[in-house]
């Protein structure tokens, strides 16, 4: 059946409606970040520029970084911005706009956020690199879809008894990133860890302004979460809807962290743009190998 406009909205130039974009657009290969501005930081290293576009926070310009095509996107802050983001891109290699139908033939994409990010664990200090081996899902977004394939009930359940989950929350699920990507991206210089997704920024990360939080402990929680040898390392905003959306629709993701801040010993990066560019290069040169 073919789907309804109402579902899947086109504009007028027959591009995907948030993002702007016609399937020839984009590269199979995909860099995410959340500032519009830090795109022009990963291009400006591109060999070549083949299309760029804007449409409210979401920039995509389209490249080569020697030799290799790359699509760079900037997603906005939040899983509902990655919700929008990764449904139009899957839209845009596996259904066709003329017909409004699935494709026959599926294609993959590999998809690598580069973000930064605040570590949660002493020995994982500001400056370094981090990459998630799994998502903790603690806001909620992916429980619209049937997750129950991607989930690790084990994890899930130890998380809950540790933390003394509120039932008034959303199920925490632990999602894994793509294993192949994984193996691209790692070196020794990396750290690596279960990455925790909040839904905001200032309660849903445990700070307080002038809001009481509904369990003020819950950090200190998180933090000494152990499991197996598997503990939370970071907190951040998208990692858990970008691995989550990625399984289902089958595509490979990774979620490079650039840590800027270590809120176990209250420190932060006396020079956060270096070592976002550091994590910049040392990704595009991973990604080429």
């Amino acid at each position: 059946m073919s789907i309804q406009h109402s579902e899947l909205i086109l504009n007028p130039d027959g591009s995907i409606y948030h993002l702007n974009l016609r399937p020839e657009h984009i590269a199979t290969d995909i860099i995410f970040v959340g500032d519009q501005y830090r795109v022009d930081k990963v291009t400006q290293h591109f060999d070549t520029i083949e299309y760029s576009t804007q449409k409210r926070e979401f920039k995509t310009t389209t490249g080569t970084y020697k030799g290799k095509r790359l699509s760079v996107i900037s997603t906005g802050i939040g899983p509902d911005n990655i919700d929008i983001v990764l449904n139009e891109l899957d839209a845009l290699v596996n259904i066709d706009f003329e017909t409004r139908k699935v494709k026959t033939e599926f294609t993959k994409l590999n998809i690598t956020r580069i973000g930064t990010s605040g570590s949660l664990q002493t020995d994982i200090p500001v400056d370094s690199f981090l990459l998630s081996t799994h998502a903790l899902d603690l806001n909620g977004m992916l429980q619209a879809y049937q997750v129950e394939e991607i989930s690790h009930p084990e994890l899930e359940q130890a998380f809950i008894k540790h933390t003394d989950w509120s039932s008034k929350k959303s199920y925490p699920l632990v999602v894994s990133n793509g294993k192949s990507l994984e193996e691209q991206l790692s070196s020794n210089k990396v750290y690596k860890g279960i990455t925790a997704t909040a839904g905001g920024f200032y309660g849903p990360q445990g700070r307080v302004l002038r809001l009481p939080l509904q369990d003020a402990n819950l950090n200190s929680k998180i933090d000494s979460f152990n499991y197996n040898d598997n503990r939370i390392t970071n907190l951040e905003m998208e990692t858990s809807a970008i691995y989550g959306l990625a399984k289902l629709l089958g595509h490979d993701a990774v979620s490079m962290n650039a840590i800027i801040a270590n809120r176990a010993n209250g420190t932060f990066s006396e020079d956060p743009y270096k070592v976002v560019n550091d994590l910049i290069l040392y990704t595009l040169d991973k990604l080429i190998e």
